[in-house]
């Protein structure tokens, strides 16, 4: 009987390890008296330059013409908006017996955000699946989590979300929305500009979102919340997120053979339907959480680095399957709706 062949190490992702740091910093020097407003107002502009820079460089025409695809989209979107929400519905019984209720809160919300594009797109591309279905399916769960997440967050969160109020619809439209409706406005004029800049601009992605985790995790220890956060707790929440990807990727795996695909598009279908995006859920938590953000996002933080690992191993594992299909005959460019931020598209 063949060994599975496992890769000589699993990543651990570079980026989370400064996403770590930012917290430690936040633990031991947060920022309080005069400097909280400084470094609040500092995360607000990090989170609209986010936003602005996704929608300057999401290309419109090709997002239409991956339409085409829509019933593999659909299927994805619903992944990631239907399923995983009710998984973490389903979570609501674990409290407060497993999971504390802050913890909860932060592993429900982990499921309304939207999926990932860059790393889905290499993985799709390692397994020798459809890299240009993972390209727009991405690129299409990432804009609509621009409306869904806050709405999803904002009926099953309730007071935990800040609800529904006028006050939340007017950040998150400031916060996100109208700077994200900017960057498209103005992608004929700097599209270009952010293509040929884009390694420099990916460490002002970077830069921004590790500002965004500092500024959530600042308001958090000076709120004192971290004294609900135990390590039984902690491993009970690891568990419970190992428990929910290993469903998403059955899920998506055997569903979408059920429901017709070929190889290459179950492929795409498994890497975008079962990941989440750090940083497109980390400025929302800041919007929709306030103080409480930093508790709130380590659920995702802990999923990202799981999910990196997991899929790393389902990849090359699927790139050697004795029946694979070849892969499409159409090689995609990486495209400016590709480009996103590092962090946000992992």
């Amino acid at each position: 009987m063949r060994r599975p062949h496992l890769p000589a190490r699993l990543p651990l992702d570079p980026y989370v390890l400064a996403l770590l740091a930012a917290v430690g910093l936040a633990a031991l020097l947060p920022a309080r008296g005069a400097a909280a407003p400084i470094a609040d107002g500092a995360s607000t502009a990090a989170v609209a330059l986010l936003f602005f820079l996704y929608g300057a460089r999401l290309s419109t025409r090709e997002a239409l013409e991956g339409l085409r695809h829509w019933r593999l989209h659909l299927t994805v979107l619903a992944c990631t908006f239907l399923l995983f929400p009710l998984l973490g519905l389903a979570a609501r019984g674990l409290v407060p017996a497993v999971l504390t209720q802050p913890l909860y809160a932060g592993l429900l919300f982990l499921c309304l955000v939207p999926s990932t594009v860059q790393s889905s797109i290499a993985f799709t591309s390692i397994a020798r699946g459809n890299v240009p279905a993972a390209i727009c399916a991405g690129s299409f769960s990432s804009l609509a989590g621009i409306a869904l997440t806050p709405l999803l967050a904002a009926g099953l969160l309730g007071g935990h979300a800040g609800g529904f109020s006028l006050d939340s619809l007017l950040k998150i439209t400031l916060q996100l929305l109208l700077p994200f409706l900017l960057g498209q406005s103005l992608r004929r004029w700097v599209g270009g500009f952010l293509v040929r800049h884009k390694q420099v601009l990916g460490y002002v992605d970077r830069g921004s979102i590790l500002l965004v985790v500092y500024a959530a995790f600042s308001a958090g220890v000076t709120a004192g919340i971290w004294h609900q956060v135990s390590p039984p707790r902690i491993g009970a929440l690891l568990l419970v997120e190992a428990v929910i990807l290993a469903v998403m990727l059955l899920v998506t795996w055997y569903g979408s053979a059920r429901l017709g695909f070929g190889r290459a598009d179950r492929i795409a279908i498994q890497f975008a339907g079962s990941k989440k995006s750090l940083a497109a859920g980390l400025p929302m938590a800041s919007v929709l959480f306030g103080a409480q953000a930093g508790l709130a996002v380590l659920p995702l933080m802990l999923f990202h680095q799981m999910q990196l690992m997991v899929c790393a191993v389902i990849a090359r594992r699927r790139a050697q399957d004795p029946d694979r299909e070849p892969a499409p005959d159409r090689v995609a460019e990486v495209s400016p709706a590709a480009q996103q931020p590092t962090g946000q598209a992992r």
